[in-house]
């Protein structure tokens, strides 16, 4: 047990610069708090004191701001910042080294008593007021934006954003953000500074003109090597 509390202090000095000292975080810290008291009051519920497990998460709701209901699994190393009004349904599962923000709710959409809510792999970040409803699978390492309305399965790695969410960023898009990283380093342009702010249509172009470079850069280059084959074949003759 002091080990899982000394694990779940030590995630919010990892993740918030605002935390200052160990007993700041435990008099102050809400996420913190909350964390703790589902630790104890999932203990309740998987005993079947069912009962005390939901009065004792109410107390907790009181205190912190935050919902969680007691049947909810989650994994080491979560971290809420801020917390107020976050809300984490009866069947919810949240992996290992996730991070969610105020205002997200992980919601069933059935009214069954059956798996109905959310399923969060490892390293998992929802952004503030985020909404993640029925019973699929967010991808380990998958981002969330701010107030995303999300309601279909989100593959690992990638961003999702917008009413109703949609990806703009997958995992296996990283070697083709590679080659435009390389391609706006060489035109003097920083594309992922550009991409925290832009509008997705921008950026989108923006992705489309930097890709056409780097094929035209490419075709280049290879006819610049024909060329000085070419030409050393005629001098040689």
């Amino acid at each position: 047990m002091f080990d899982t509390i000394k694990e779940e202090i030590q995630v919010v000095f990892e993740r918030d610069p605002a935390a200052r000292s160990t007993l700041e975080t435990i008099f102050t810290c809400p996420g913190f708090q909350a964390i703790l008291f589902h630790r104890f009051n999932h203990w309740l519920w998987n005993k079947k004191f069912y009962l005390l497990a939901r009065i004792t998460a109410h107390i907790a709701r009181f205190f912190t701001g935050v919902e969680i209901h007691p049947g909810a699994r989650i994994g080491r190393r979560f971290f809420i910042d801020h917390g107020m009004g976050i809300v984490i349904g009866e069947t919810s599962e949240i992996g290992d080294d996730c991070s969610i923000y105020h205002g997200v709710t992980l919601g069933g959409t059935t009214w069954q008593k059956v798996k109905r809510h959310p399923t969060l792999g490892k390293n998992v970040v929802i952004g503030a007021g985020a909404k993640i409803l029925g019973p699929i699978t967010v991808g380990d390492g998958a981002r969330i934006g701010c107030n995303a309305v999300v309601v279909k399965d989100v593959p690992v790695g990638a961003t999702v954003v917008g009413v109703p969410g949609h990806v703009v960023v997958k995992k296996d898009d990283t070697e083709k953000a590679a080659q435009r990283e390389a391609m706006a380093k060489k035109i003097g342009f920083d594309a992922y500074a550009e991409r925290k702010d832009m509008p997705d249509p921008i950026q989108n172009a923006l992705d489309s003109m930097l890709d056409h470079m780097h094929s035209t850069d490419k075709e280049m280059e290879d006819l610049k090597k024909e060329l000085e084959i070419i030409s050393k074949k005629l001098s040689g003759s």
